[in-house]
Parts: structure tokens; sequence; C-alpha cells
């Protein structure tokens, strides 16, 4: 029986339950000779008669009967494949894996949240790291899709941005710095930091605006978590560099607040990455477009305020669109100079930071003012 084929499992079930093989034909647009060879050949393979042919109908043996009980499973079998291979054509069901950068949580599941509804079927799983995480999850095929603010190197990818990232340092409304106007960059050396952790997209962004700056400012506090920085920031133990979609909220309601420092805010880019290596299901190719569609209107919904225009105080230092390579993936002749950032003063722990060449820059265009 390994050659019987899935057109004479149809022409049997079908006379089976017609009773006629030219009744099976019309069913099945065939002829009704071509049906009864496909049954002959069926009957060939089992080795046993399985109709018993009358003048005009047929009836099954009892061979036939018990034959039936097992095709018909296997036609539901099929059937069962057929209808979930047309649910994904439909992009109704499935199963995506989605990570992201802690960053991205104050966000992405709202966003994720409108696609699942327009595809409820879909059963979505959301990793949750760094960007060094993320990087290892899409290597070992654990992700479909990755949201992330700094597209890996170390790995083929496909790597689009959909969207305006900045980045900024906060304060506690009551901080020195929020007396004053118009600082320059260099003003922050003077006060302790509390940083993400190595790994970190946001880390690497502050590592950056620093070294072009060539400031050096303490670190009291390394943290992994955006809410427990932003919980020290507000008790005074220090500032922070923090993405601003981190702050929304605290902003808004004036739990925390942004210093006016020239060159800020660092506007960096979202985007959507997968593995080159990787054919993603049409779930996740509709997930993908979504996110490139709908994200930047999301977040300038959500985010819009935090590019602004720029005020007077900012004037000898826009806001720039940083679409260089990150400080961390430049060659050490980049990285290197020869005028030593400036420490903390009166500060342990200032430890100099090797500065890095600085960045093409650009004014924010109007699509990204706020």
């Amino acid at each position: 029986m390994r050659n019987i084929t899935l057109r004479q499992l149809r022409c049997f079930a079908t006379a089976a339950r017609t009773g006629s093989f030219a009744r099976t034909a019309e069913e099945l647009h065939l002829s009704p000779p071509a049906v009864s060879m496909q049954i002959k050949e069926l009957e060939q393979q089992v080795g046993l008669p399985l109709f018993d042919r009358g003048a005009r109908s047929v009836s099954l043996t009892v061979t036939g009967e018990y034959l039936l009980v097992h095709v018909k499973k296997v036609l539901a079998t099929l059937k069962d494949a057929e209808d979930t291979v047309a649910r994904f054509r439909g992009l109704d069901a499935g199963r995506l894996a989605v990570g992201m950068v802690s960053t991205a949580k104050y966000y992405l599941p709202q966003l994720l949240a409108r696609f699942h509804a327009e595809h409820p079927g879909v059963e979505i799983k959301l990793l949750v790291g760094n960007r060094e995480q993320l990087v290892a999850w899409m290597h070992d095929n654990e992700c479909d899709l990755a949201v992330m603010g700094r597209p890996p190197q170390e790995l083929a990818t496909r790597a689009e941005p959909f969207a305006a990232h900045p980045h900024g340092v906060v304060a506690a409304p009551g901080h020195p710095l929020m007396q004053s106007r118009g600082l320059t960059p260099l003003a922050l050396a003077n006060y302790p930091f509390i940083v993400r952790e190595p790994g970190s997209g946001t880390r690497a962004a502050m590592e950056l605006f620093f070294a072009e700056q060539r400031i050096a400012p303490s670190y009291v506090m390394e943290m992994a978590s955006n809410e427990t920085i932003k919980q020290a920031v507000m008790a005074g133990m220090g500032l922070s560099f923090l993405s601003l979609h981190t702050v929304g909220l605290e902003l808004a309601t004036g739990r925390l607040a942004t210093p006016a420092i020239e060159g800020l805010p660092l506007v960096r880019r979202w985007y959507v990455v997968h593995k080159l290596a990787k054919t993603l299901s049409p779930i996740a190719e509709a997930l993908r477009y979504f996110i490139l569609e709908h994200g930047e209107a999301h977040l300038a919904r959500e985010f819009g305020a935090l590019v602004a225009t720029e005020s007077p105080s900012r004037k000898a230092g826009r806001p720039r669109v940083d679409s260089g390579p990150s400080a961390d993936e430049r060659t050490a002749p980049e990285r290197a100079r020869a005028t030593p950032p400036a420490k903390a003063k009166g500060r342990p722990g200032g430890a100099p930071l090797s500065a890095a060449k600085p960045m093409k820059t650009k004014p924010i265009g109007s699509a990204n003012r706020r």
C-alpha cells in the first residue's frame, strides 16, 4: 500500500458515500472511466476487492468498510492541514515570538494590541531583554521579529527604521540644573549619573553623547531597570540619560524634568529587525508591515511632545538625528582623541571616557517635530 495516492482515497471515500462511480465522477470533476481506474488501482494496492459492483450501484465489501474508517481519518487530517494553511494565508491564526528591548515596553504592547485586534487568532509571545539578549535570541531563532534602537552589526539582519527615538537627560524637578537655561553639556560633568547596564542600547547612546562632548560624569549607580532608575532620579540620587519614551508619564505629571542642554535630545531611530537567514511566516510579515505602517503615528500620538520644536535655549545646539554608528561600533582610531574629557569636579569615580569622533548631524526635520 506504499503507492496509494490521495486521488485514489478521495475517489474511494466519495464512491462509498454516493454508492455510484458516475456520481463520484461528477463530484470530483473526473470521467467515469477515470474513477473506475482509480478504484481498480487502489484495490490492486490493497490486494482485495473493496466494492461489490451492481448494475447501477456499488457497495462496500467488509474490507472496504474497515478501510473506509482509516481513509476518513486520513482525509480529515489532510483537511485540518489545509484549513491551517488557509488560516495562515488569511492571517487568522498562528504564533509569533516578538523580542523587544525593555525601553520599547512603554509603547510596543499597545501597538501589538491593535495588531491582535485585527488578527485575534494570532498568539503572541513577548520576549523582553536588553540589546545583547535580543541579538542572542535572534541568533538562536527564538524570536521572529525584534524591536530595538540599535541594530546588530555582529549578526546578518534586516533592520528597517520606523520612528524617531529621542534620548535625553532627566532630573528631579528640584535639581539645580532646572534653575538654569542655555546650559552646555559641560555642566553635566559636575553631577553624578544613574546609568543603565552595559549591553543596553540606552547605555551605548549615553556613552556616545558623553564621548562626543568630551565629558565624564561619575556613575553612582548602575541598574538594568528603567523604572528603578526613574525612582532613584525622583529621589534626588542623581541625573540619568534615558530614552524619553520611558518617561512620558513622569514628564507630563511633573515628577521628572529635562534640563535645557544644548544638543539634546539626541534623536536616534527605532528599528524592526529580523535575522536574514530566517524565513518569516506570513503572520510575521504582516506584523512587520503593521509596525512599519503604524509605528511612527502611534509614537507621535503617545509621545509627540518629546521631540519638540527648537527652543531659544537650544539655539546653539539643536536636537539631532543620529544616523551614524554608535560609539561601541566604531574603530579604536575613530574613538580616540587627543583632547582629554572633562572630569567631574570634586567627585570621585569620574573615570575618563574616550571621546568619539564628532558624528555628522542634521537638524530634526518637520516630520520629527511635534
